[in-house]
């Protein structure tokens, strides 16, 4: 019914900069909140940035200053710019997105498959 597709990850130097999209698509009625989540090898995954659909963002501490999300919501699609980045950012990317469906409107919380990101020191 819905797909949330992730891109723009890849490798890149400290300090260096990626943009990662979220793009949903599908029986969509209205899209809420969205969210990038990471994991890294070994870990639990986190939530790293929030949008709210009046564009209101929070940031995980260890992005903040760095991050940026954004979205479009004409094409349904959501934004992480990731400056600056650490070794330590290196992890796999995933979008998630709360999506109300046609034709009851039942709000449900998707996952897009999850890209990867990979900071070289």
């Amino acid at each position: 019914q819905v797909q949330l597709v992730e891109s723009g990850g890849g490798l890149v130097q400290a300090g260096g900069s990626l943009r990662l999209s979220c793009a949903a698509s599908g029986r969509i009625l209205r899209i809420g909140t969205m969210r990038w989540y990471r994991q890294a090898p070994g870990n639990e995954r986190e939530l790293v940035a929030t949008i709210t659909r009046a564009d209101n963002t929070n940031y995980a501490d260890s992005v903040k200053g760095r991050f940026t999300i954004s979205r479009d919501i004409t094409k349904n699609t959501a934004y992480l710019q990731m400056n600056s980045l650490k070794p330590e950012d290196t992890a796999v990317y995933y979008c998630n997105a709360d999506i109300s469906t046609y034709p009851l409107g039942v709000t449900t919380g998707y996952w897009g498959q999850g890209t990867q990101v990979t900071v070289s020191s």
